[in-house]
């Protein structure tokens, strides 16, 4: 206890960042941003509440795609607030407790999606590879048991992080490079002994984020071979069909993680803007455009979403 309060004395707050050269610009630019706020809240509880209000779809698939939603709200929720504070009252400052709150947050329900991306990715390969065992492997209660797992997996494997960065001191620059807080960002700040930070910091992304999304990869080759033999061209069509929506969400996922990793490990030469719109995109991106995707390429959610506003109108 005492190295956390010795910590948090020395470190009162960090300084959050907009974006660099657009300050002036900063209040229109929050309106956008605030919009795709409001799209990611309507969007994900839209999808939760469709689910929910129809019997025919509770199916692991769809309570997969609720989990998503309500993660991608959370996720959004946590982040976006702040961002907001940021642009409209130049709120740049983030005290230290609330900065590990938010590293914790941002960290364990980024790892608890990749698990939920890599159990949609399983339930796929099992619809299309071994499609009359999917109803006895996939059952509601399995579906429960793993989305519990995937929590369990997200704070044990990320909770460490903000319990290693208490034990580091801060003696230098307090401005971060993105408008929240992340553990890369904020250990690059220290001034002590960070590589246990780096080590495990690394070692959690590869063993979270890293694996599932090898597995995700090796769930699709053998998805695509199996599609492959299948006879028919409208049956291949219709097989791969169920997928694309679930490959956009895992592309929109990963893709601006790992480019955001690469930025923070060895592009430090780059411009902060880079860094930051890298971030803004990891964290913004995804909760808008998952509910869309799955919306628009979902045929049972669009009817369903559409007979519900039809019945409200009426």
């Amino acid at each position: 206890m005492s190295v956390m309060n010795g910590t948090h004395n020395t470190t009162p707050s960090f300084i959050l960042v907009g974006l660099p050269g657009l300050e002036v610009a900063h209040f229109w630019l929050a309106f956008p941003l605030c919009a795709m706020y409001l799209v990611a809240v309507v969007g994900n509880c839209a999808v939760v509440l469709v689910v929910k209000a129809e019997p025919a779809l509770h199916l692991p698939m769809y309570f997969f795609l609720c989990m998503l939603a309500a993660l991608d709200l959370a996720l959004s929720t946590c982040t976006m607030p702040q961002l907001l504070s940021l642009f409209w009252f130049d709120a740049k400052e983030i005290s230290y407790r609330a900065c590990l709150f938010q590293m914790f947050f941002i960290h364990t329900l980024s790892g608890i999606e990749s698990t939920i991306l890599l159990a949609m990715a399983v339930d796929r390969y099992v619809a299309i590879c071994r499609p009359l065992q999917h109803s006895a492997i996939f059952t509601n209660s399995v579906t429960a048991k793993i989305g519990v797992a995937a929590v369990v997996r997200g704070v044990v494997f990320f909770l460490p992080l903000p319990l290693l960065t208490i034990r580091l001191t801060f003696c230098g620059s307090k401005v971060l490079t993105h408008s929240y807080c992340v553990h890369q960002d904020v250990m690059h700040l220290a001034c002590g002994h960070t590589m246990p930070n780096v080590v495990y910091g690394l070692t959690a992304i590869l063993l979270v984020m890293g694996l599932d999304s090898l597995l995700i990869f090796v769930s699709y080759v053998m998805i695509i071979r199996t599609v492959l033999q299948l006879a028919s061209r409208q049956e291949r069509l219709k097989a791969s069909g169920t997928c694309v929506a679930h490959v956009c969400v895992v592309l929109a996922f990963y893709m601006p993680l790992i480019g955001l990793s690469v930025v923070h490990r060895f592009g430090q030469g780059l411009p902060r803007l880079v860094h930051i719109t890298m971030g803004n995109v990891y964290l913004l991106v995804p909760p808008v455009l998952n509910p869309i995707v799955y919306g628009a390429r979902t045929k049972e959610i669009r009817q369903r979403a559409l007979n519900i506003l039809r019945t409200i109108k009426d």
